[in-house]
This record gives structure tokens, C-alpha cells and sequence, in this order.
């Protein structure tokens, strides 16, 4: 029976994001954040649909669809049938992955001028 095993890796990298979206279901929009990213799926916080339902996810002036795949009173983990490749949602992934290859001390050193101390003494 070797044809009913579980996968135990994720086919997608998660990336942890900070992302406002609406949620359309059946009979209402719900405000929500990802929180929790991969071309597969999503965790949104702050909004809850029943296990097995779909729904939209309104981001960027584009729609996303989902279907929930786990839920509790508070969030919920959606999977995404398309892979998510283009559009807005898409692009916010590549900026959070492409913000998190950038190493924080890259940062600093761009912004500060090549002097020694604080009144640039050489």
C-alpha cells in the first residue's frame, strides 16, 4: 500500500509575511493578514471559514482563490489549486523572500559614508 503514503516535506518554501487581504466566502468579506506564504497556500490570521470551504482572497486589486484547508475561531490555513506564479499576491511573496536574502548588516553599511566616527574624522 506504498500509493497511500503522506508526503512529509512541503513542496514550497513558507515565508513569513505581513500581508492585509480581504477574504470573500460564500455570504460575507472578512478582513485578514497572511501571515504565512508559499506559492501552495497561505495562514491568514484574523479570519475563519470552514475546513473544505472556498473562498476568494482580494488582494492588490486581484483574486486569489483558496480552499480552506484547516481552520480555528481565529485563522486558518488555505491551499491555492493554481500555484500562485503572477499577480499581486505573487509579487508579494518575491518581495518578502527577496527582503530576507538581504543580510541586515548590507543594510547599515550601504547607508553609512565610508568616514571614521561621528564627524567623519579620517
Amino acid at each position: 500500500m506504498d500509493h497511500f503514503r503522506i508526503p512529509t516535506t512541503r513542496g514550497h518554501k513558507r515565508t513569513p509575511v505581513s500581508i492585509d487581504v480581504t477574504v470573500n466566502g460564500v455570504l460575507n468579506f472578512v478582513d485578514g493578514r497572511i501571515t504565512d506564504l508559499s506559492e501552495g497556500g497561505a495562514r491568514i490570521d484574523g479570519a475563519s471559514m470552514p475546513a473544505r470551504s472556498r473562498c476568494e482572497i482580494h488582494y492588490g486589486g486581484q483574486v486569489t482563490y483558496a480552499v480552506v484547508m484547516w481552520a480555528e475561531h481565529d485563522r486558518m490555513g488555505v491551499r491555492f489549486p493554481y500555484e500562485l506564479a503572477h499577480g499581486a499576491l505573487y509579487n508579494a511573496l518575491r518581495s518578502a523572500r527577496d527582503a530576507a536574502l538581504v543580510e541586515p548588516a548590507q543594510i547599515f553599511h550601504s547607508s553609512r559614508p565610508p568616514v571614521f566616527g561621528r564627524r567623519g574624522l579620517s
